[in-house]
């Protein structure tokens, strides 16, 4: 279905009401930008974008930003996060003139709401990492395709074929999302007489495309996903972070309910809503394309992370198709006359529930930007720091970089490194210390440090001595402590004379 002429018939334009939602998303996505320390994974964006190699799984990011951000600005905490800002602002315009013309200008501008006002996306748009510009391809490339082909438009297959490769170059985690199709093409193919549909050129052209998908699958993410396997064989529990160790099927839940979290229940269940009621009633075809484009990535990621862990970013080039499926929901709540006056009333009132189920999480990300604060540690730790003292963080690698001339160590759940890193402070003398930088116990996504275990080594052997963190208005606690081992001021026992 072609909803070009399913225009608003009253109030504001739909131009003036995009230009709005760009100003917010500007606003949002820039505001307090370069405030926050960085993140454990932005420290493999500053490596990489000083030295960006096209053999790098994903160098698109790097390369933008090593030609279009490093000549001018210095590689800082805002500079890394500029183009991830820029693409999260075109996104909300991208994913508007898609759904214009696929479910109509309406139910777009729904959708380009909820992104507006997402605080997933506003996260991404803040992170230094490649992740908003997933989103911002995976919000044209498989729809302006599907509209090529809809409707012969050769401008639309050309847009659709260059962001698909730019896509592919920025995470080839993006090209799984025309798996979905394809596998329900295959289907179809088998029962159709392949000689007449060969015939058609649009076949051809989808046949081409589908086969060109299948090569920078092959070429962009198998090695890709051989290589991630391969490191965490060889290191398990090896990760940034102090994740929990969870039970197969019980960490799929959790995988599962990572995605809900982030986009929030309400827009992951009108997103749901939204693809049923085009199939229902609107545009069968267009509502198969779009459930496709979602399930096989989420369905194909929670199967992989039986065999090993899986990030929850994979799922990013998944996000435009909720949205677009909320705004085609939302939309539809106001064409029914629900009996009441005025009648805007209900429609707007569940428009505004869905929209601020997720503003505690928003205003949450300008008071610490999800970010445990390394940069005031370091600052905190530097002038305690004695000769030979040895230090221990999830996050080495930020840890190092705020903490000058300072290796930080990895700190995992083994206990065996701190403790001979313990007894090496203590052949050194009493001024020596061991330093260990951790999160306080927090929600169930994160840290992993529970009774009979790392925890009680800490509390056996170390005093706590600073605790650093901004308090947050969702679920999230992100404060980070400090301890010293052995305690300060603490005498050694002197060995026992042998008789």
């Amino acid at each position: 279905m072609n909803s070009e002429n399913a225009q608003p018939r009253h109030g504001l334009s739909p131009a003036l009401i995009l230009g709005g939602l760009i100003v917010l998303a500007i606003v949002l996505r820039f505001w307090r930008l370069g405030d926050w320390n960085f993140q454990s994974t932005e420290m493999f964006t500053l490596r990489d974008s000083f030295t960006p190699q096209f053999r790098n799984p994903r160098p698109l990011g790097y390369l933008l930003t090593y030609y279009l951000v490093k000549p001018f600005l210095p590689l800082n905490e805002f500079g890394l996060r500029l183009l991830p800002a820029i693409f999260g602002v075109l996104t909300i315009p991208a994913l508007y003139f898609v759904s214009r013309r696929l479910v109509g200008a309406r139910a777009a501008l729904f959708g380009a709401l909820l992104l507006t006002f997402s605080h997933l996306h506003v996260n991404y748009s803040q992170l230094a990492r490649y992740w908003s510009l997933v989103i911002l391809l995976s919000a044209i490339y498989p729809y302006a395709l599907y509209i090529g082909v809809r409707d012969r438009s050769r401008g639309a297959l050309a847009l659709g074929v260059v962001t698909g490769v730019l896509a592919a170059l920025a995470h080839p985690v993006a090209i799984l999302l025309l798996m979905g199709p394809a596998v329900l093409l295959a289907f179809q193919v088998r029962r159709l007489d392949l000689r007449r549909l060969w015939g058609q050129t649009s076949v051809r052209w989808a046949a081409m495309l589908l086969a060109v998908a299948a090569g920078l699958l092959a070429w962009r993410f198998l090695p890709l996903l051989q290589g991630w396997i391969s490191q965490h064989d060889e290191s398990p529990g090896g990760g940034e972070f102090l994740h929990p160790t969870l039970r197969q099927g019980v960490k799929q839940i959790y995988y599962l309910l990572g995605l809900s979290e982030g986009l929030t229940p309400p827009v992951a269940l009108t997103g749901v809503a939204g693809i049923y009621l085009l199939w229902r009633a609107r545009d069968k075809s267009l509502a198969v394309f779009l459930a496709s484009l979602a399930l096989f990535p989420i369905v194909f990621l929670t199967l992989i992370s039986f065999r090993t862990p899986v990030s929850q970013y994979y799922l990013v080039p998944t996000l435009p198709v909720f949205f677009l499926g909320a705004g085609v929901f939302l939309d539809h709540l106001f064409k029914l006359d629900w009996g009441l006056r005025p009648r805007w009333l209900l429609p707007t009132a569940i428009v505004l529930l869905v929209l601020t189920a997720g503003w505690p999480s928003l205003a949450s990300e300008y008071l610490n930007g999800r970010r445990y604060d390394f940069r005031a540690m370091a600052q905190w730790l530097q002038p305690r720091m004695a000769p030979g003292d040895i230090v221990f963080s999830d996050q080495p690698r930020v840890l190092t970089h705020y903490l000058t001339g300072t290796k930080v160590q990895h700190l995992e759940p083994d206990t065996l490194p701190l403790q001979e890193s313990l007894h090496a402070v203590r052949e050194i003398g009493p001024g020596a210390g061991l330093w260990i930088v951790a999160p306080t116990m927090g929600h169930a996504f994160r840290t992993d440090l529970k009774s009979g275990g790392l925890i009680d080594w800490i509390y056996n052997n170390c005093q706590l001595k600073y605790l650093t963190g901004k308090g947050r208005v969702d679920f999230r606690q992100q404060y980070l402590q400090i301890h010293r081992c052995p305690p300060a001021n603490v005498a050694f026992p002197r060995p026992i004379a042998s008789p």
